[in-house]
């Protein structure tokens, strides 16, 4: 009997992990397709939420596959972030940042889908 607690416990865990995964790539999702979508800004606090369970949750899915996406999460999040700081002077100059961001939102939305393929899949993320 011992031995089927031991058996259930890291099943439950991939599980947990993989709800928790749903829930921050939703969220992601969400800002994402409003993010190629005119006058449709979800707040940022969505995205904040996604960034903030990804980072406490990450150590939990240590050793797993769902580590990968966690990290992917993250690293969309951090980069997209990054790209729409460095593009944003272009809103001033010649060369109009709605298309800069455009192209950032578009990539942004790919690794969303990206990630919840690979996790409908039960598989890593990444590369």
């Amino acid at each position: 009997m011992n031995d089927d607690i031991i058996d259930v416990e890291p099943n439950r865990r991939v599980e947990s992990l993989k709800t928790i995964g749903w829930v921050s790539y939703v969220l992601h999702l969400i800002v994402a397709v409003a993010a190629v979508l005119p006058s449709a800004q979800p707040s940022i606090v969505l995205l904040l939420i996604a960034l903030v369970i990804d980072f406490v949750k990450r150590d939990d899915a240590r050793g797993t596959w769902q580590a990968s996406h966690f990290s992917w999460r993250i690293r969309s999040v951090l980069w997209a972030g990054v790209l729409y700081i460095v593009t944003a002077p272009l809103w001033i100059l010649i060369i109009p940042g709605w298309i800069a961001w455009i192209i950032i939102s578009l990539w942004f939305l790919y690794r969303i889908l990206r990630g919840m393929v690979a996790m409908s899949q039960n598989r890593a993320v990444g590369g």
